[in-house]
């Protein structure tokens, strides 16, 4: 402890001899921060929760989703899918907007909350931030809504079929019940029944067709909630940003400080 001691009171005789030296190198860091702050573009970043779509009607055992989370990751990371998400803004791929928002789009998938697949990019304006994130957005719902044509036409044809099925079924048991009013036939009767158990069977399909094409089970891909930007930019930091710089100028000054007093009693001895 005493060694300890000593050591940090000699250090502090060093900064107080070398004051300069220590006050030149904080000094310096701290205006390399400052030109940093005032010459780096703010950046913005929107975040976006994205509810996949879905089909209900699907085979037995599959999955109603129209793409698995990892391949919508997969699919917007790709070049051209980012490359037609600009275009359809008006945003050119090599421009800076254009670079930052390739290189700054972040994806995570949600597999607790639905899925969803959270989207991240970033941009140089709050404006520009929500654009890029609901562009991105609507792009992959038309992909979506392409993929969905076929299952959602198959459905609908299925349902058409039930209900003129339905429609036959119920005519004919109305001429059935005619006729069992008139002849009282035992066969007219178990043909009578016979369309009877027809007929519920058929609602119940139905029924439960309607219900997996509702929008409670059948959806398009779109936000979940509103897209979410910051009020203040996230790049860069600005308080973070002088509380690195301070330290790092505090380190720095603290090693000049140390250099010079050892050039200072080495030069003598020269």
């Amino acid at each position: 402890m005493q060694r300890d001691d000593v050591y940090l009171i000699d250090m502090w005789r060093v900064l107080l001899r070398e004051w300069r030296w220590f006050l030149a190198g904080l000094l310096l860091v701290l205006l390399c921060t400052a030109a940093f702050l005032h010459t780096t573009k703010p950046q913005w970043q929107a975040n976006a929760w994205i509810q996949i779509g879905q089909v209900s009607d699907a085979p037995q055992g599959q999955d109603p989703k129209v793409e698995p989370p990892q391949r919508v990751i997969e699919r917007l990371q790709l070049l051209p899918s980012q490359n037609a998400v600009l275009d359809s803004i008006g945003i050119g791929a090599g421009t800076p907007a254009g670079q930052l928002y390739r290189a700054s789009m972040k994806l995570e998938a949600m597999y607790y909350a639905g899925p969803l697949v959270k989207l991240s990019v970033r941009a140089y304006s709050a404006q520009q931030a929500g654009e890029l994130a609901k562009a991105t957005v609507t792009w992959l719902q038309s992909v979506h809504r392409g993929m969905e044509a076929a299952p959602l036409q198959l459905a609908h044809a299925r349902l058409d079929e039930i209900q003129r099925a339905l429609q036959e079924a119920t005519t004919e048991r109305d001429r059935l019940q005619q006729s069992a009013a008139q002849s009282k036939d035992n066969v007219t009767a178990a043909l009578l029944l016979s369309h009877s158990d027809q007929i519920r069977e058929l609602q119940q399909a139905r029924a439960e067709l309607q219900i997996r094409l509702s929008s409670a089970y059948t959806y398009d891909t779109a936000l979940m909630w509103p897209v979410y930007v910051p009020e203040y930019p996230v790049f860069p930091n600005p308080s973070l940003t002088w509380g690195l710089g301070l330290l790092l100028g505090l380190f720095l000054g603290t090693l000049v400080a140390i250099a010079r007093n050892t050039l200072r009693r080495e030069l003598p001895r020269a």
